[in-house]
């Protein structure tokens, strides 16, 4: 699974660590998922979706082959 946090991130212009704090995880997890080296949990991908005000569709992008 793909995901745009990183671009997400810009347009706020907040840091891996500001985002990590506000969601309740450490700023290696943010790096992990921006990284596509680790899909996050159903509640946690909602909490990232609902910080940046978008649907979580638009932030994580299903691919065929997950």
């Amino acid at each position: 699974m793909k995901n745009n946090i990183k671009v997400e991130r810009a347009i706020k212009d907040i840091t891996q660590d500001e985002l990590a704090k506000k969601i309740g995880v450490s700023r290696q997890t943010i790096n992990a998922m921006e990284a596509n080296k680790y899909v996050p949990s159903t509640v946690l991908a909602l909490k990232i979706a609902q910080l940046f005000g978008k649907p979580v569709e638009s932030i994580f992008i299903l691919e065929q082959n997950d």
